[in-house]
């Protein structure tokens, strides 16, 4: 295999940590030279560490000022001419858009990666609209596009908006399941431990948890409702601080705060739950279900494909209170032996289906075929 240089471009240090590490230590063993863009953060250092090159780049996330997009696009070309790369792999919305135009203007390949259509694609109005037509003219010519659910890469090619010669659908981000493993069960004390982590937006059903958790609350004193997540990122739909403090203030949940190892938080918990409105495939539910945790999550696009109703976990309707009460309460009444058994069967499919060195393998047969 010819040793290529690879520019990986993502929207924060922090996902390139968080998700594509195993990529990025997979491409440096193969012999590529990797160089790694995003906007800097805490967590550059933690990127470099890697064993790749960190290059900072500016990005207003959530902007849609046509004049910053048309900069971006400028800074990614100034970028890719300088680094001279055989190959853009481009993740989430605005590397996918202006680093695949800028890397194609250049005459570099440029594989994407269709991470979830994130909380635009929830709505119909003139930003959907030209979004697509973004994307349509971003993905035109590439050389691979990658989706992360069925739905989603049916859309896409249902809209013209991608060659259906070209997609690929992968389990997600995947999960390293020798990081993610079974852990001892906490202590049987007559407690039920839930836990949401995301980042702290209303698309991801925050709002929902907490109506939830006061409802089962009242009948369940015993039963903890916990979150786990950034608040105030860079997104319409975030949840700010005074909200959470509200929240944490009426007595019904808990916030733990953010953390860099999510496998501290997630042993304490009995069952993982997340009320999304639309994934990917949520790399949350993957690393719970990787330690064993049963789940509840929403029959909705990207989720409904990591739960199997009544085997792993729970489904539940979206955006529905109610619903999502039933489903936690279901959780409740179970013995523990039977939440673990539940949990076991999560693990087993990890195993099966989302083991994160499948993910890695596509990327490096593609990688292959490029050269």
């Amino acid at each position: 295999m010819k040793k290529m240089k690879v520019v990986i471009a993502l929207n924060t240090a922090w996902n390139l940590l968080n998700f594509r590490a195993g990529l990025i230590k997979a491409m440096l063993a193969e012999g590529h030279e990797v160089v790694a863009v995003a906007p800097h953060d805490e967590y550059a250092d933690r990127v470099r560490d890697l064993g790749c090159q960190f290059v900072a780049l500016p990005m207003d996330n959530q902007g849609t000022n046509p004049v910053r997009d048309a900069l971006l696009w400028w800074r990614y070309r100034r970028l890719l001419k300088t680094l001279r790369p055989d190959v853009f792999l481009g993740f989430t919305v605005k590397p996918n858009v202006y680093g695949s135009l800028a890397a194609r203007s250049l005459g570099v390949a440029v594989v994407n990666n269709i991470a979830g259509l994130g909380s635009v694609f929830n709505k119909n109005n003139w930003l959907t609209a030209l979004v697509r037509r973004l994307y349509r003219l971003a993905l035109s010519g590439s050389a691979k596009v990658f989706f992360q659910n069925q739905d989603d890469l049916d859309a896409f090619v249902a809209q013209g908006l991608v060659n259906p010669k070209v997609v690929g659908l992968l389990p997600g981000s995947g999960v390293d399941l020798t990081k993610f493993q079974p852990v001892p069960n906490r202590p049987e004390d007559g407690r039920v431990v839930f836990l949401l982590v995301a980042r702290m937006l209303w698309d991801k059903g925050v709002g929902e948890y907490v109506q939830a958790a006061a409802a089962l609350k009242a009948q369940h004193p015993n039963a903890e409702f916990a979150l786990l997540g950034f608040l105030d990122v860079q997104n319409p739909t975030a949840i700010g601080r005074a909200q959470m403090d509200e929240w944490v203030k009426q007595g019904a949940v808990s916030y733990w705060g953010v953390s860099d190892d999510v496998r501290q938080a997630l042993a304490k918990a009995d069952v993982v739950v997340l009320p999304s409105y639309r994934e990917g495939t949520p790399r949350t539910l993957l690393e719970a279900a990787a330690m064993a945790k049963p789940l509840v999550t929403t029959n909705a696009v990207g989720c409904r494909d990591v739960v199997d109703d009544g085997v792993n976990g729970y489904l539940c309707e979206l955006a529905n209170v109610p619903d999502l009460a039933r489903a936690m309460g279901e959780m409740l009444v179970l013995s523990p032996e039977e939440r673990q058994a539940m949990g076991q069967r999560g693990r087993l499919k990890m195993e099966r289906l989302y083991d994160e060195r499948l993910v890695v393998g596509k990327y490096l047969q593609v990688l292959n075929c490029l050269t």
